[in-house]
Order: structure tokens, then C-alpha cells, then sequence
């Protein structure tokens, strides 16, 4: 490789880790965001008796992750596996909140 064309190899990578690193933000602040609701939605459960757990919903919502990242061109199983992992957290924080 050239000198020239592995300093546009260099400039490519530093331009791709550059928009890795403010999707990343996005990702954090768009979960923060995600969490102080389902924090809210844990309250009003522990506050009127409701499960820390609603299977239908939590199916309903994988399925349409599902779609969403067939459409994004993402692979659907790892979509999935990704809100199951949110999912099992926020589980767990409603529990937290009905102790």
C-alpha cells in the first residue's frame, strides 16, 4: 500500500470511529432515557399491586424489534437477544421497586 493510500486509510478510520463513538452516546442516552420510564412504569406497578413481569407485552415487543430490524437490515436475533437483556433488567428494578 502507498503512503498516500494509507493515509486515506487512516482518515476513513478515524471518520468511522468518529461516528461509532456518537452513536455510542446515542445508544447510552437513548437507554437512560428508556430506563427512567420503565423506573416510572416499576413505580405505578409496586404502587397498584401489578406484576413486575407482563409476558404478552414483552412478546409483543420482541416481535415488533423483530420487524424493526428486518427493516433496518439488522439481524432480528441478535435485536431480540439485545431487548430480552434490557428486558430482564428492567425486570429486575420493578422487583426492587415491590420490596
Amino acid at each position: 500500500m502507498t503512503e498516500d493510500a494509507t493515509t486515506r486509510a487512516a482518515a476513513l478510520l478515524r471518520e468511522h470511529r468518529a461516528s461509532i463513538d456518537r452513536l455510542d452516546a446515542i445508544l447510552v442516552f437513548t437507554l437512560a432515557e428508556r430506563f427512567k420510564h420503565t423506573q416510572a412504569v416499576g413505580v405505578l406497578k409496586a404502587q397498584h399491586d401489578l406484576p413486575a413481569s407482563d409476558p404478552a407485552r414483552e412478546d409483543d415487543q420482541i416481535a415488533r424489534l423483530k420487524d424493526l430490524a428486518e427493516r433496518a437490515d439488522l439481524d432480528p436475533d441478535f435485536a431480540a437477544k439485545f431487548l430480552n437483556f434490557i428486558i430482564q433488567e428492567v425486570i429486575q428494578h420493578h422487583r426492587r421497586h415491590q420490596s
